[in-house]
């Protein structure tokens, strides 16, 4: 069987394992605990605080723990809105993660907060002219993902951040998809709050980072013993803080090569009747992610197809796992203009660095077997 949903979890990686299992057993004290096995606790939690700080080029203290992404996104948003605001305005775009969308939503019922979506191009992309069309004197926070889950089509987020510094308005990216495969040093991206997820980078599900700037008030949405600086209570997961630790330490810093994505993408809509690509186009040097490509087929069922890709040994998605399940079609291919019914076709693959050039080409030939077996039955 060949896994080419990667974005949606990663297998737990061997050496992430290992350096967890000691904090399970013998290390298994609460970190708040002044005594050794407590000590020893902290020590571990310590270590994976500076190890995921410099992947993402910050300090330590400026690394929150939590229990995903999900949770790091809601921290992010309700807490930086609610810190310290200059005003209740803040700016996203309508094909954030549901986390980002639905945190807002909430600040906008709750606490009578007012959003701006900024326009987006036909692959996905804000323009820098585009975001500060949508500033307000009164915009107390920017929140728009680095990556897409569902496109791949990655944000010039320093052009963007550019804008917002100049009206001094934090921002903050949701760094769950490109976190493993593009650069996420948080100074050279010009951000003030990133978000992780540990499943996507070789750690166990359930565990989480938040960025957030020194400088930068936080509400913390979980009250309690006051745990990390008083910005997520609750007792670390040391285990898997340290597991999350040791998966960014082995981040490599290199460039990810695009030509099996781009090789992949040609073979697909060169084979595949009637394929089209979602996202940034499939020209060298597009703003997609390296192992991320995302098509729509007319005429068939997206779903249906998967099944067919699954009885030939491939397994992957038709978008975000998180809405897995649902008769709606994607709140972002919608967001960008396509047909419901062409919408309901879509085709995520994304996989991992062990997947070959060799192996994207052959699924690409059972893809086009697929899809022609799905057509047939609809016709």
């Amino acid at each position: 069987m060949l896994y080419l949903d990667a974005a949606a979890t990663t297998p737990v990686r061997r050496e992430a394992l290992e350096a967890m299992w000691p904090y399970l057993t013998g290390d298994f004290g609460n970190p708040s605990s002044h005594h050794t096995v407590g000590e020893s606790a902290a020590r571990g939690l310590a270590r994976a605080r500076s190890q995921v700080a410099e992947m993402l080029g910050c300090r330590p203290a400026e690394i929150v723990f939590t229990g995903g992404g999900t949770e790091a996104d809601n921290l992010a948003i309700k807490g930086i809105a609610l810190g310290r605001p200059r005003g209740r305005h803040i700016v996203t775009t309508a094909i954030e993660h549901e986390a980002v969308l639905s945190s807002i939503d909430y600040l906008v019922r709750t606490h009578g907060f007012e959003v701006s979506f900024a326009p987006l191009t036909a692959e996905g992309l804000v323009t820098p002219a585009a975001l500060a069309a949508v500033l307000r004197p009164d915009t107390t926070l920017v929140s728009i993902a680095h990556a897409n889950n569902e496109i791949g089509t990655v944000q010039d987020l320093e052009a963007l951040t550019a804008a917002t510094r100049a009206h001094r308005v934090p921002f903050h990216t949701d760094a769950v998809q490109s976190a493993g495969q593009l650069p996420v040093d948080v100074g050279a991206l010009g951000v003030q709050a990133l978000s992780l997820s540990g499943h996507k980078l070789g750690a166990p599900k359930g565990t989480g980072v938040l960025f957030v700037a020194g400088a930068l008030p936080l509400e913390p949405v979980l009250h309690g013993g006051g745990q990390e600086r008083g910005r997520r209570s609750g007792t670390e997961n040391v285990a898997g803080a340290v597991a999350l630790g040791v998966a960014a330490s082995l981040v490599s810093l290199s460039p990810v090569s695009v030509a099996a994505r781009d090789d992949f993408i040609a073979a697909v809509l060169a084979r595949v009747p009637g394929a089209q690509l979602t996202g940034a186009d499939g020209a060298p040097g597009a703003r997609r992610l390296p192992r991320h490509a995302s098509f729509v087929f007319p005429g068939t069922s997206g779903e249906s197809v998967l099944l067919e890709l699954e009885r030939r040994g491939v397994v992957s998605s038709s978008g975000s796992a998180c809405a897995a399940g649902s008769d709606e079609p994607s709140h972002v291919l919608t967001a960008l203009v396509v047909p419901a019914e062409v919408a309901q076709t879509a085709v995520r693959f994304t996989w991992a660095a062990d997947v070959t050039a060799a192996q994207l080409l052959e699924v690409a030939g059972l893809l086009r077997e697929s899809v022609a077996a799905v057509r047939s039955i609809v016709a």
